[in-house]
């Protein structure tokens, strides 16, 4: 594969926005800048904080808030002449759990608007994605809570905590993503804490106890009579 020439940490500029869960991205970017010893500065052509890590390759921190990110990877990439297939892209995960971190090219974008309007910017899907768990509102103290509300909090304690140590993971395999050992990489990323694992059982043993959960499950194993 091609090397990576731009990293983009997804997230929201502002003080307000620092600490909350959908700024995961912006985390990782600037632990990124400091692995690398590169420093951010505005770049207003680029609407958004750029950091020059080599000849040819560029952290970005949007600062365009998330549904706007594609015009500041957009602008970037044109600029660079830098492919799809070059970019790696961090962003918060709702359907992974605070810890848990996973490496993947292309696909859609679930919902979540800074991809989506990255994807819009670049006519394209194939950029890279690092995804960190951050949990779903369902699952949280205050479960009917909007996901809006959710990802403009920041986390418990025990949550931050998980993010770091999965941030912290996956700045350690930056040799093996700057080499192209995706498969490597990506063994030591989906390679889970014992505290994701154990959540993860608890969760699937929760799901298999809920009413209709056996009646589903038998009607989905049962054969279909012939017509």
């Amino acid at each position: 594969m091609m090397p990576f020439r731009l990293l983009v940490g997804l997230g929201n500029a502002g003080r307000e926005y620092a600490a909350t869960r959908h700024n995961a991205g912006f985390w990782w970017a600037d632990a990124m800048a400091l692995r690398l010893g590169a420093n951010f500065a505005s770049e207003t052509k680029f609407s958004g904080d750029v950091a020059k890590a080599s000849s040819d390759l560029r952290l970005l921190k949007p600062a365009t808030y998330m549904n706007l990110s594609g015009r500041a990877v957009g602008a970037l990439a044109r600029f660079f002449d830098v492919a799809p297939e070059e970019i790696l892209v961090a962003h918060d995960e709702l359907d992974l759990l605070p810890g848990a971190v996973r490496l993947k090219q292309g696909g859609g974008h679930a919902g979540h608007n800074g991809l989506r309007d990255i994807q819009q910017q670049l006519g394209s899907a194939a950029f890279w994605r690092l995804r960190f768990g951050i949990g779903h509102p369902r699952d949280s103290e205050i479960p009917q809570q909007p996901v809006a509300d959710y990802v403009l909090k920041p986390p418990r304690v025990e949550e931050l905590r998980a993010i770091n140590d999965a941030i912290a993971r996956a700045v350690e395999v930056w040799p093996l993503l700057s080499q192209g050992d995706m498969a490597q990489a990506t063994m030591r990323l989906h390679t889970d804490p014992d505290a994701v694992k154990t959540a993860n059982r608890a969760d699937a043993v929760k799901k298999s106890a809920e009413p209709g959960a056996a009646d589903a499950t038998s009607a989905a194993s049962s054969p279909k009579e012939s017509s």
